[in-house]
């Protein structure tokens, strides 16, 4: 092995190479706070190593970006612990970057004739910066889109340059294709070969000038090789112990949490996304600009964030002077306090207001039903992971319901999303419509105090006139028998819906339905109004054969003044495919997530 060893250094030197850098001097011995620069070397390691096997499997485009996000973390045996690794390394990197400049500050490494390599620091930090915003587009999801959205059009307020400079970046006028490509050759290309470059450069200049001591030293020197490299190996286990965890931490606490880094739903230019927010490092940012408006935001993204960097590459000069270094101090404690002000209350605000947590919890509920419909059998079809959202059901139809409906009916109470509606502006005058067509729900439309109310029909003009409201009036009086054919009615009337919520109990109930049906054909009073299964006849209200089923719902959606309806008594209820405020389907869609018919996992009941 020797001879080997003496072959390689006689042709290469890597004996004096390996010489140089283990025993490098370090005055007043080792010590721990030292430990900055190796931290910030081997998160760069892990990040240049992981990003090189992401790459082998990631597609920059715009139609297939996030499907080879989703196939990296979900199907590519171990990728999401490469992605994981990747993600909160970057993160962990920002915060050992501030520590490290915050250390140089406090020792005053930053002073001639170190000031080169303190402004080489300044530009790595901007540099780190520039890589997570690059990178957080690249899943090309939701939360990265309308994010990078925000923050490129901050370089339109630049006077003169800014809407070239805009354009310029995003690859156009509107994001798409070139604004993905753009941001992953930066990401992927041009900015990890400047911060290789400037970090050759900076430990060249570290170890031409040599560690800067803390005074009065209180140790002796000592060589890099062991004790520093064994603080360092600590160190930097510790922040890989520090990433695994991130990555696994959902799985302490619940065994069917996420592994990884998040994935969010499809970016859709299409679907505003009221959740969009920086990463927590940006969020400073985010806060301060807010206290700029009317024409004035180019002080709170430019002008003075120029300024507070242009002073700190001054600081060398002004801290050769006692003063001027106790100055930079207080400068940069200020500058961080301010910061994580700024960053607290960004956190507060948010926390505080509903309209933001619905939209965030209307965020995830969409990422998890992307994953659920991505991973059934039909998998992702040819025109991308998003149309698997355009045409769910259960994503798209309380939007629909809240856009279109929720200005008379309510669902649940809400308006289809969760909000709770204003009665003064919006007050309800529809029935509620969750559960329509059930057992459950016919039974409180025959009950003559929920039929009043604004539940049911309370808001509309059938509570006051009309033959059903005296029908609902007779029931109270019904006896044990007449009750009991009432419920064997609506059990009939019921299953006409089908609904595949109750699909278990009406195979069950076969023969009281068969028996609700010809009691229903009996009962005089339904059938002066409605028809059933004899559609020869006229009728005064709407056709029961195929109540609340998908067909019967799409067709009175979009014409309730149809005769087999309301025809002309219908109470302002729009005729949405008729006057063309809804497509076909739009419709289907609303109906649908009505009737709860949607995909659902072989293992959701």
């Amino acid at each position: 092995m020797k001879w080997l060893i003496d072959w390689l250094d006689h042709r290469t030197g890597h004996r004096k190479w390996i010489r140089e850098a283990l025993f490098e001097n370090i005055p007043g011995g080792s010590q721990w706070r030292y430990v900055w620069g190796s931290t910030l070397t081997f998160t760069l390691f892990l990040q240049v190593v992981t990003g090189l096997f992401l790459w082998m499997s990631y597609s920059p485009g715009a139609n297939n970006a996030w499907e080879s996000v989703y196939f990296i973390q979900y199907e590519m045996n171990f990728g999401w612990l490469l992605r994981g690794i990747h993600h909160y390394a970057a993160q962990l990197m920002i915060i050992l970057l501030v520590l490290h400049l915050m250390q140089v500050m406090i020792d005053g490494a930053y002073k001639a004739p170190r000031e080169i390599n303190f402004w080489f620091g300044l530009l790595l930090l901007q540099l780190t910066l520039a890589l997570s915003l690059t990178g957080y587009l690249l899943p090309w999801d939701q939360k990265g889109f309308w994010a990078t959205k925000v923050a490129t059009s901050l370089l339109g307020v630049i006077p003169v340059l800014g809407d070239s400079l805009q354009k310029l970046v995003v690859g156009g006028s509107d994001y798409g294709h070139l604004t993905l490509t753009r941001f992953f050759v930066l990401h992927a290309g041009v900015l990890p070969g400047l911060v290789i470059l400037l970090v050759v450069f900076h430990i060249y200049l570290f170890r031409r000038h040599g560690i800067k001591p803390k005074e009065p030293k209180t140790k002796p020197d000592e060589y890099f090789w062991p004790q520093q490299v064994f603080k360092d190996s600590v160190a930097c286990l510790a922040v890989l112990v520090a990433i695994l965890l991130l990555i696994v931490r959902h799985r302490l606490f619940d065994t069917e949490g996420p592994l990884g880094a998040e994935l969010g739903a499809p970016a859709d230019p299409s679907q505003p996304y009221d959740a969009a927010r920086p990463e927590w490092y940006f969020l400073f940012l985010f806060q301060f600009l807010k206290y700029f408006k009317g024409g004035q935001e180019i002080w709170g993204a430019i002008y003075i964030p120029m300024g507070i960097l242009g002073f700190m590459f001054l600081m060398p000069f002004i801290g050769k002077w006692k003063m001027g270094h106790r100055f930079n101090l207080l400068y940069m404690m200020v500058l961080a306090g301010g910061a994580a002000v700024l960053t607290g209350l960004a956190i507060q605000e948010d926390r505080s207001k509903p309209e933001l947590r619905l939209a965030i919890e209307e965020a995830h509920q969409n990422a998890e039903r992307v994953l659920e419909l991505a991973q059934s059998e039909s998998g992702i079809p040819v025109e991308g992971a998003v149309s698997l959202l355009w045409n769910d059901p259960l994503t798209q139809g309380p939007r629909l319901f809240a856009r279109h409906c929720a200005s008379c009916h309510r669902f649940g109470g809400k308006d289809g999303m969760g909000r709770v509606m204003d009665e003064e502006k919006d007050p309800q005058t529809a029935s509620d419509l969750k559960g329509f067509a059930t057992r459950e729900w016919l039974t409180r439309f025959l009950n003559e105090e929920s039929f009043h109310s604004p539940e049911m029909f309370g808001g509309t003009q059938f509570s006051e006139k009309g033959k059903m409201r005296r029908v609902v009036s007779k029931i109270t009086d019904y006896d044990a028998e007449e009750k009991l054919a009432l419920e064997k009615v609506i059990v009939a009337i019921s299953a006409e819906a089908s609904l595949p919520m109750q699909k278990t109990i009406d195979e069950n109930d076969l023969e009281i339905i068969i028996e609700g049906r010809r009691i229903l054909d009996e009962e005089e009073s339904c059938m002066d109004c409605h028809l059933f299964h004899n559609e020869d006849e006229e009728t005064e209200g709407p056709v029961l054969t195929g109540y609340g089923s998908e067909a019967w719902l799409i067709d009175f959606v979009g014409d309730p003044t149809h005769s087999r309806f309301y025809g002309e008594k219908n109470d302002r209820m729009p005729a949405f495919l008729k006057l063309g405020s809804l497509d076909l389907k739009s419709i289907e869609l609303i109906v649908k997530w009505l009737r709860e018919d949607w995909y659902r996992p072989e293992s959701t009941p």
